[in-house]
């Protein structure tokens, strides 16, 4: 599943589209990621529009559009966005195609695990409002990151890096890279981590998704050669720091690696 830095970088595919009209919106007639949107609504306030600005929170995308219209775009498994020539026909999984003179803003998700949100009006969209801090904005602090690590102090460490009300944007690969890079066991209860650890934990996690968008997220490169990333899911793989073999298993309900001497 796509994670922060990818995220940013599909988010990114359509900005060649930034203040110009659309001409057109085609919705696949029975997409499953669009269920709960006003498909009605939708193409009837973004036919015509002008595609304002994007950002990206964590595992979710926000396109706004003059006419009051927004899109919230989450990318489930498999989704992705691009950008097509103007002429470019839809195939059997773009379920979302925003027409525009000089390309076509696609939406493409073979497996329908990504949702399209629609929204018009003056007021920002519920599903926009009231969002956790950033990781990498101000407001995501230390002493907020330890009320949240004690708040679901009894579920495992790797599980808890996973919940996006608390570290938006962090998936499987992410929260590895970050355990191993703090030296914290996966599975350890977040309640038993101390307060050094916690202090090295918050700069693991704000350091790996910083890289992560400078690397991942620039042109969808790989992240630095001497990360975990790159051996977790190698048959036979060793730790990039010492050499001892990979362990593996499931925790949180997630395939998990770790080293079993640098995270004890």
């Amino acid at each position: 599943m796509p994670e922060l830095a990818e995220v940013e970088f599909y988010r990114k595919q359509w900005q060649c589209g930034w203040r110009q009209k659309i001409l057109a919106v085609e919705l696949h007639p029975h997409a499953r990621l669009l269920r709960g949107a006003d498909t009605k609504a939708l193409r009837r306030t973004l036919t015509g529009a002008v595609l304002l600005s994007s950002e990206a929170h964590g595992k979710q995308m926000f396109f706004r559009f003059s006419r009051n219209g927004w899109l919230g775009l989450h990318l489930g498994m498999t989704g992705k966005l691009r950008a097509e020539p103007p002429g470019h026909a839809a195939g059997q999984h773009d379920h979302l195609v925003l027409r525009q003179r000089r390309q076509s803003l696609v939406f493409t998700d073979p497996r329908q695990f990504g949702r399209v949100r629609f929204h018009a009006g003056d007021t920002t969209p519920p599903w926009r409002a009231n969002l956790p801090a950033p990781i990498l904005s101000n407001q995501f602090t230390r002493s907020a990151m330890e009320r949240f690590l004690r708040r679901h102090g009894r579920m495992a460490l790797k599980a808890v890096l996973l919940m996006q009300d608390g570290f938006p944007g962090v998936g499987n690969w992410m929260a590895d890279e970050i355990l191993w890079r703090a030296g914290i066991h996966p599975a350890r209860p977040s309640a038993r981590v101390e307060a050094t650890e916690a202090k090295k934990l918050f700069r693991e996690v704000r350091f790996v998704c910083r890289e992560a968008l400078r690397t991942v997220g620039a042109d969808f490169g790989d992240p630095p050669a001497a990360w975990l990333f790159h051996r977790r899911w190698r048959h036979g793989g060793v730790c990039p720091r010492d050499g001892s073999a990979l362990l593996r298993a499931q925790i949180g309900g997630r395939t998990t690696c770790w080293c079993g001497s640098c995270q004890k």
